[in-house]
């Protein structure tokens, strides 16, 4: 049988630099039977051009939205309308419902079909932008078919887009490489302070302020590692100095993936602290498969993705979080019971589950 042949990208530098990135790295190259073309940014991450049978960078400069954003978007149209016609593959997958390569890729792609791919950050834009909102229109209705993670992203692009293409929502789940992650032998035995990680961009949304403010509120002297970069990196330094608790929370810098998951396996416990929109969080499963108990921030999606096999904390709120881990680091045995829940948990999440999904789903559009 011929390989099916699909075009896709993300409008960023060619890197495993997000959840996002990380994710469509790992996905075509679990995908069978299949020949992918990924458009992107350089500088190109030598590892990168594994990931994909082909990787074109754009060359349109990139303008986000604002006064040029218009003159750019056409220019990026036209670049990727003749780049279509040289590839001509069987199916499009437009990644970031309603970004700027989405909305350039379903105004170009004519009688080939699109399946968009949600992501999340394009949701929480067109919830605040009426641009960003007309864009999620305009690419949900050019696709066959629009692909979430969670029934609760489901739910919301459902609502957003006025319940209009209810019956092209499908929800696959993400996954990460199962076979790569390792668990260390036996968890740090006793009760007692717990050596904790979070791990993620510093700003906002992801809230890693709740994780350092609760240390302050702990009954239990904890320790917590911070590993990623943002925009909120030195407010949360001078946040810690604040509150005294230099010596116990560490910053580290963004690790690549094998880096990170080298490290998860020396921690005790994965603080998740995101407070708004998680379209999956990947990070979440990446901690479980290492045997890490997860205490995360209570949000529909993610308690759809963990279930009973994580301790939840009220969202934004660091004396909820202070006793869910003051609780875990009291009580040996529920951790043993959470370590062993978690590793069960991640393995519903295999990439190779959702490779093969998200071929299926495009075999029958195509069809």
């Amino acid at each position: 049988m011929k390989p099916l042949t699909i075009l896709t990208g993300i409008n960023r530098t060619s890197e495993p630099s997000s959840g996002s990135m990380v994710l469509v790295g790992d996905l075509y190259r679990a995908m069978p039977d299949t020949r992918t073309t990924f458009l992107g940014r350089t500088p190109v991450h030598q590892g990168w051009k594994t990931a994909f049978d082909h990787l074109i960078p754009l060359s349109t400069a990139k303008q986000p939205q604002g006064p040029g954003f218009d003159t750019y978007l056409d220019e990026l149209t036209q670049e990727v309308g003749q780049l279509i016609e040289q590839i001509r593959p069987d199916a499009i997958h437009a990644q970031n419902v309603g970004f700027a390569l989405s909305l350039a890729l379903s105004r170009t792609a004519g009688t080939i079909p699109i399946i968009s791919i949600a992501h999340g950050p394009e949701v929480m834009a067109a919830e605040r932008n009426m641009a960003e909102y007309d864009a999620v229109l305009e690419v949900a209705g050019a696709s066959a078919a629009i692909v979430t993670p969670t029934l609760v992203l489901a739910d919301r692009i459902d609502r957003l887009t006025g319940r209009r293409f209810t019956d092209r929502i499908v929800v696959i789940p993400w996954g990460i490489r199962l076979n790569d992650a390792h668990v260390r032998d036996q968890p740090s035995a006793g009760s007692g302070p717990l050596s904790l990680v979070h791990a993620g961009r510093l700003d906002d949304n992801k809230s890693t302020i709740t994780a350092v403010e609760s240390l302050a509120l702990t009954d239990q002297p904890h320790h917590l590692t911070v590993i990623g970069n943002g925009p909120l990196r030195e407010h949360l330094e001078q946040r810690t100095i604040e509150l005294g608790l230099r010596d116990r929370v560490h910053f580290d810098p963004f690790l690549p993936r094998a880096e990170l998951w080298c490290r998860l396996p020396n921690f005790d416990a994965f603080v998740f602290t995101t407070k708004g929109l998680e379209a999956f969080g990947l990070v979440l499963i990446e901690a479980q498969a290492h045997g890490l108990p997860v205490v995360y921030s209570d949000l529909p999606g993610v308690r759809e993705i963990l279930g009973s096999a994580g301790v939840p904390y009220t969202s934004g709120t660091p004396c909820s979080l202070a006793v869910a881990l003051d609780e875990m680091g009291r009580d040996f045995h529920r951790r043993k019971t959470l370590i062993k829940a978690a590793l069960r948990n991640a393995r519903r999440y295999d990439i190779t589950a959702t490779g093969r999904q998200l071929r299926d789903l495009t075999l029958r559009v195509t069809s």
